[in-house]
């Protein structure tokens, strides 16, 4: 079993439901199982995977919850991060969870279907082919941002439902400065470490940009 259990997921998220809990509970042995069938989380970092990917999915959970009704597509999911963790949280959110790699896509419907959860479609799909429309576009380092807007473009809602304007949420590393100066107008960049105290958040960030 993981080296960092569940507890850190429910000291910094300590009102969910006992559902929630259960749920969460079981993805450190899930992951373990498919990953010795499909490499999807690096051998390294299966044994944290609560923290740097459970904790670190929700690090979108604790900017800003989804209002009930929203409709999120996670791009690039790999095994379903930060897709799982955030449906978990939001049950009365509909998440579509998307990949070019369909072994990928697999991992995601069997962790899915082994903890019961209803409010996501896996999809085997490249991202720009994606049909259908989103609140919001979440992703967790698997581009430049200029390329994922890209992939975005077409796909975010022009009616708002949330608390804040809809748009793109990503979790990037390191220096960003480049990457954003397109975008320096309207980004909005925060420190994962305001959330988290662990280390491994400390050179972690949350971009917001909003589409509207």
């Amino acid at each position: 079993m993981s080296s960092v259990s569940s507890d850190i997921i429910f000291h910094y998220f300590p009102k969910l439901t006992a559902e929630q809990q259960k749920q969460i509970g079981h993805l450190g042995e899930l992951y373990e199982e498919w990953n010795a069938q499909i490499n999807v989380v690096s051998r390294k970092d299966i044994d944290q995977l609560y923290e740097r990917h459970v904790l670190h999915s929700l690090a979108i959970f604790k900017f800003m919850p989804f209002s009930s009704g929203s409709n999120v597509l996670d791009i690039g999911t790999g095994g379903g991060f930060p897709g799982i963790p955030l449906a978990i949280v939001h049950p009365e959110v509909q998440f579509v969870l998307s990949d070019s790699i369909g072994k990928k896509i697999k991992v995601v419907q069997g962790v899915a279907d082994a903890i019961g959860l209803k409010n996501i479609t896996a999809i085997h799909e490249r991202s720009e082919k994606i049909k259908g429309q989103f609140d919001f576009v979440v992703s967790r380092a698997v581009a430049d941002i200029s390329e994922l807007t890209q992939w975005s473009n077409n796909k975010i809602k022009k009616q708002q439902q949330n608390a804040l304007p809809n748009g793109m949420i990503c979790l990037k590393g390191g220096d960003l400065r480049e990457e954003l100066t397109p975008f320096k107008k309207r980004v909005q960049v925060f420190e994962l470490s305001d959330y988290f105290q662990e280390e491994f958040f400390q050179t972690k960030k949350l971009v917001y940009l909003p589409f509207v």
